[in-house]
């Protein structure tokens, strides 16, 4: 490299100079593109590096337990800066989603020292932390020997910093002061909506404002659209049915899954305003929904939106995301709205899924693997992960900011921005944090189905729900 080249991108990436003015010069250099990318890789690198001992575990390698994901996608695709930072290797093993969680649980609970750090949920953390399979990373971040003085953890959103954070105390509020930090962020999802615009224009429709809106949107669209039916939502037997646009939605309404009383808690399901709320769910769903609803996850919800079957999905926005883009028969005609379904509300609510990294207690190599969790969790590769990748949503608020990035997205994927951007402040977990959180949901999820289905009145369903929880919660001793 040059003098005068190197010169240019240290310059740059000391924010000497704005993006476009890096171009301008480079161009008048007659540095292309790919010369531009490496120049300005191993240029951050040598940023990164300037005020900490990133080679103070040259040598040593980690092991990574991963999800297939373009998070994880993303982390590989810039795997070699890590390397050359610190010289360290990584090794990782990847699975699918739906044998990725067993992988995580049969590591843990087993005390294998195989992984050092895997990918996590935050909901997960809560048997995880206790159970002391994982390491509270707040005295890491916090310590000045051990972290990049640039790393920035305020920087981070805060709704995703307090929702990876609990104490253990059952109902207790997630980010208290006395909080352990199970879990970094590293890319989150907000539950907001996906339509399908182009058969929406076709139509004269516009994406729906509320509840009752939506109600009335999905069954017109399914009338008249000729065979899609109006809005996709999950309804599998499971708490990932439960989680996204259900409780986005029943927190909006001012609506908890439980109440708090000298530690003790109690189930919140079944209140006036709670059952009039699942009556209006129930009947979207009965009137507007897939005939198979309650086998739908996240990737029936997803396939059908892209493949043109429903008007609409009120799930993940990453999951539109990747709907409007790839080889499926409706990418480039989706859009994206903001979603606060009580009319009163100031805001969307948006319930959070933040995929993580977590530290296993059992490596024998926490600060080489800290050093990992930091680089991966940087401003740096979050930067390279939204402009180059498909690493959405960014936890971090100066990625989130970045205007290349913004302008890539509203390119491509126009009202993903103004989403984001309206539902962002309000994104974080709603559930209480309680060690019964998978059992409660999955009946919740189950109660729901017998709804949908005519089994059982939304009245008496709920009525019962909130009896079993609460049987459950006292034998637990949290009732």
């Amino acid at each position: 490299m040059h003098d005068k080249e190197k010169d240019l991108f240290e310059a740059f990436t000391k924010k000497r100079l704005s993006r476009r003015e890096l171009m301008d010069r480079t161009a008048k250099l007659g540095i292309g593109a790919a010369a531009a990318h490496s120049l300005l890789g191993l240029a951050s690198t040598n940023a990164m590096a300037a005020d900490f001992d990133w080679k103070a575990n040259k040598g040593k390698t980690i092991r990574l337990l991963l999800n297939k994901h373009p998070y994880a996608d993303a982390m590989i695709a810039d795997i070699e800066s890590f390397k050359t930072l610190t010289g360290m290797n990584v090794t990782y093993d990847v699975f699918p989603e739906d044998v990725y969680f067993d992988k995580v649980v049969a590591a843990l609970s087993s005390k294998s020292d195989q992984y050092d750090a895997f990918m996590t949920g935050a909901y997960q953390t809560w048997t995880y932390g206790p159970a002391g399979w994982i390491e509270d990373l707040k005295p890491y971040i916090e310590s000045a020997d051990k972290t990049n003085p640039n790393y920035k953890w305020d920087d981070v959103l805060p709704g995703l910093r307090a929702s990876t954070a609990w104490n253990g105390v059952p109902g207790a509020a997630l980010g208290s002061a006395d909080a352990k930090q199970w879990c970094i962020p590293w890319g989150y999802e907000m539950n907001s909506l996906t339509y399908n615009k182009k058969m929406f224009d076709k139509l004269g429709m516009k994406p729906p404002n509320n509840m009752a809106e939506l109600m009335d949107g999905a069954a017109k669209f399914q009338k008249d659209a000729g065979g899609p039916y109006g809005v996709g939502v999950r309804g599998s037997r499971s708490w990932a049915t439960i989680h996204p646009g259900f409780l986005s939605a029943y927190t909006n309404f001012g609506q908890k899954d439980f109440t708090v009383t000298d530690g003790k808690l109690k189930a919140a399901m079944n209140t006036k305003e709670s059952k009039a709320f699942h009556a209006d769910w129930v009947k979207m769903i009965q009137d507007s929904g897939p005939k198979n609803w309650s086998t739908y996850t996240w990737y029936q919800v997803g396939t059908d939106l892209g493949a043109g079957a429903s008007g609409m999905i009120y799930d993940a926005d990453i999951l539109g995301y990747f709907m409007n883009g790839g080889d499926n028969k409706e990418a480039g005609s989706l859009g994206f709205h903001a979603f606060a379904p009580n009319p009163a509300a100031k805001a969307p609510t948006p319930n959070v899924w933040i995929w993580s990294l977590a530290m296993s207690s059992f490596g024998k190599q926490k600060d080489a693997t800290w050093a990992f969790m930091q680089w991966a969790s940087s401003v740096e590769h979050g930067m390279f992960g939204a402009r180059k990748m498909d690493f959405v949503n960014p936890v971090r608020a100066s990625v989130a900011a970045d205007g290349e990035w913004r302008t890539k997205i509203n390119k491509s994927y126009p009202g993903y921005i103004d989403q984001l951007d309206a539902s962002a402040p309000g994104a974080k977990i709603y559930f209480t944090a309680q060690p019964l959180f998978s059992d409660l949901t999955t009946e919740w999820a189950s109660t729901l189905q017998q709804m949908v289905s005519k089994e059982i009145p939304v009245d008496e369903g709920l009525d019962k729900l909130a009896a079993s929880t609460d049987q459950q919660l006292k034998d637990a001793g949290l009732g």
